[in-house]
């Protein structure tokens, strides 16, 4: 299963190209579902999962990673 990295941002903030993200989490390709359960909204942005565990994807999700790392634990780096 393909996933990205979608960001999640303030409460009442709205996504735009520099908005700060609070923090990324992990969704199924094209999802705006999180692993952890949290709703995204669909314009907020995203990256490729290979991201996750570098600087660029951080901070990150600690569910969602752990959620992640089930489905694919030869990604650990």
């Amino acid at each position: 299963m393909e996933h990205e990295m979608r960001a999640e941002y303030e409460e009442g903030v709205l996504p735009h190209a520099d908005t700060p993200v609070k923090i990324w989490h992990m969704v199924r390709l094209d999802g705006t579902t999180a692993m952890c359960g949290r709703e995204l909204p669909p314009a907020a942005a995203t990256q490729t999962a290979d991201v996750w565990g570098t600087p660029q994807g951080e901070p990150f999700c600690h569910t969602c990673g752990a959620l992640y790392l089930r489905e694919h634990p030869g990604d650990i780096g």
